[in-house]
């Protein structure tokens, strides 16, 4: 089974995410990595989305680096076009890993809905290219981010707007999030609704139109041995009933959670 899915929420909360790497003198972020050069082994695990796939786990190779102005964050690399202590502004390009296997879904989770699963397509993976403001103080640290879908697979785009309070205590480094994400109906529709030429041979037509997504999060992570770092991030996405009534979805699926555990060493 291809568990591609899992990996591109939590992407986004390990050491080379998608943001805007803003501290303050003395201080850091649980999510973002000290040094220029990161290496690390991760596991993660995410509850059931998709009818009939179930929970998955996964083992995720991951690496980084943080340039001066130009980062690459596993799947993503980036450009800091404005970058002061408080506030930095980034272009950047990255992966989509949204895919899904139509063999992935439970054939009779979907047959009692009504659907033949041998009559659906693959849902594929994409490059969004996109930019991210992030403003940082004392009261924590704002970030809007919009990208969209440059390899026209879906044709859609997103909008996300968060906010992070990093925190430290007894060598442990703490950083909970919360925020809302915005679907386009195009991306919401290539995901989590049926396809035209799905429609065409028979299964049932539903479009989720554009839709928003809550979502939060807690990050921790623990320097040891100078030069090697744990990090964990827990987070639940609440899904807007446009999303949990598509057949497609496990049924009674009102949100996603997502756990991940890694530890990194530092170069």
């Amino acid at each position: 089974m291809r568990i591609v899915r899992l990996v591109s929420p939590l992407l986004l909360l390990l050491p080379f995410a998608v943001s805007a790497q803003v501290r303050q003198e003395g201080e850091e972020r649980a999510d973002v990595a000290p040094s220029n050069w990161s290496l690390g082994v991760a596991g993660a695990i995410r509850t059931e989305l998709y009818a009939g796939e179930g929970n998955h786990t996964r083992a995720i190779p991951f690496f980084g680096y943080e340039g001066e102005r130009f980062y690459f964050r596993g799947i993503s690399a980036g450009y800091h076009l404005v970058k002061s202590d408080s506030f930095v502004l980034d272009g950047f390009v990255s992966g989509r890993l949204d895919a899904m296997d139509a063999d992935d879904f439970g054939r009779r989770e979907l047959a009692r809905r009504g659907i033949d699963r041998d009559l659906l397509e693959d849902r594929d993976d994409s490059v969004d290219a996109g930019v991210s403001a992030s403003w940082r103080g004392t009261a924590g640290e704002i970030q809007v981010e919009v990208k969209a879908d440059i390899a026209d697979v879906s044709g859609g785009y997103e909008a996300d707007v968060s906010y992070r309070y990093p925190m430290q205590a007894g060598g442990w480094l703490f950083t909970p999030s919360v925020g809302v994400s915005a679907l386009s109906k195009d991306l919401a529709n290539y995901y989590y609704g049926t396809l035209d030429e799905e429609v065409a041979r028979g299964v049932v037509s539903y479009r989720p139109g554009s839709v928003t997504i809550p979502h939060i999060g807690l990050t921790v992570a623990k320097p040891f041995a100078e030069k090697w770092r744990f990090i964990a991030n827990v987070s639940y996405q609440v899904l807007p009933d446009e999303i949990s009534d598509s057949p497609l979805v496990a049924e009674n699926t009102d949100g996603v959670g997502q756990a991940f555990f890694g530890i990194s060493r530092s170069f």
